[in-house]
């Protein structure tokens, strides 16, 4: 780092009241968040792009963040989500043929602070003895009983709707890699129809069926179930997103009545309310899963994947149904990665085999999809 900065300083406290000094590289003010880490060693746009980390202050291990700088076709939504960025070293002059921006800008045009020279390591180490906590991220350092005084009020993820922050206001076609009008659906040809609800989709999932050669209609998670069997789609995605799974009251309703009548796959927090809408319970993990680099055991095939993950909540396996079978499970702790309901042609998994960033271990997931589709 130069001996001598211009960003003023700033800080990250966490809810037991220590604190990390720090420089503010972009941005400023006061946020709030749960403070995660992530360990991937690139993907930082698609990460700062992802919906699911709505909510979240973003600490990232690897130590140097900013270098291939940003640009225009690794965004996976059209905006920063999460509420602040923590990094060892940021770099400000990226060296990228496809960089268009440097990550300071790409911040500030969203209104999002970012935090450098700051000690990740011991945040690191705090965060997987202590798990996920509350933090603040502020430039206002004089007054830090305050600054806890308010972090300590602040609610948190658990009980909160995150999705309505994420989801898309109208309904559109995903064609050719991007938007279209939803009035340019029209006839799907031979091609299948995918109606995908978006409760933080990231576009990954997108290009995905859309590459295997689905029309995929992409609409909010307010829509009802019966204006999603309007569309007489062939399947329903169920997204990935944010947040607590137990208050979205409203997605569930939808997708108990939706599960059974045509095939169904869900992402993430659409693993976890098809797991609720089929009758389970969720719970908050300790630690939650965030990064690149999560083994997960296929218990069909006996293989492990490497995959890509951001949750913090997961299925109780022993709430569920008769009819829910466990397909996959995480190496690190056991918990619920994959679920299949047989009688309802439905199937799910926490993870995300979209990756963006990530490994490809779990691309088939598309294929048994499609595959479920033609059974129907």
């Amino acid at each position: 780092m130069p001996l001598f900065r211009t960003d003023p300083p700033a800080l990250l406290m966490l809810e037991d009241g220590s604190v990390y000094d720090g420089y503010a590289f972009a941005g400023s003010g006061e946020v709030f968040g749960e403070v995660v880490f992530n360990t991937g060693m690139a993907g930082y746009q698609e990460v700062l792009t992802d919906p699911s980390y709505k909510g979240q202050i973003l600490v990232m291990t690897y130590p140097l963040i900013g270098n291939y700088g940003i640009n225009q076709e690794d965004m996976e939504s059209d905006a920063i989500h999460m509420e602040g960025f923590v990094v060892r070293e940021y770099q400000g002059a990226p060296s990228n043929f496809r960089s268009t921006r440097t990550l300071k800008s790409f911040l500030e045009k969203f209104g999002k602070p970012g935090l450098d020279d700051v000690d990740i390591r011991a945040i690191t180490k705090k965060l997987r003895t202590a798990g996920a906590m509350k933090g603040v991220i502020s430039n206002n350092i004089s007054d830090p009983n305050g600054l806890l005084e308010r972090l300590r009020a602040y609610p948190g993820l658990v009980g909160q709707d995150m999705v309505r922050h994420v989801t898309g206001k109208v309904a559109y076609l995903w064609d050719e890699g991007g938007k279209k009008p939803i009035s340019e659906a029209g006839s799907r040809g031979r091609r299948k129809r995918v109606v995908v609800l978006d409760c933080g989709v990231k576009y990954n999932i997108l290009r995905h069926l859309e590459g295997h050669g689905c029309q995929v209609v992409v609409v909010p998670s307010t829509t009802q179930a019966s204006d999603i069997m309007n569309w007489e789609p062939d399947g329903i995605m169920l997204s990935n997103g944010p947040g607590d799974p137990e208050p979205l009251d409203y997605i569930i309703e939808t997708v108990r009545t939706i599960l059974g009548r045509v095939p169904v796959f869900g992402i993430c927090l659409g693993h976890q309310l098809m797991g609720i809408a089929a009758g389970g319970k969720t719970s908050k993990l300790k630690f939650g899963h965030h990064g690149v680099n999560q083994p997960v055991k296929n218990l069909r095939t006996g293989r492990i994947e490497i995959t890509s993950q951001n949750h913090g909540f997961v299925v109780v396996t022993e709430t569920l149904p008769d009819d829910a079978i466990v397909t996959h499970i995480n190496l690190n702790d056991n918990s619920l990665e994959g679920l299949v309901y047989p009688r309802r042609k439905a199937f799910s998994v926490q993870y995300h085999p979209e990756a963006a960033p990530g490994p490809f271990d779990s691309n088939y997931l598309f294929r048994d999809f499609i595959a479920l589709m033609e059974e129907k």
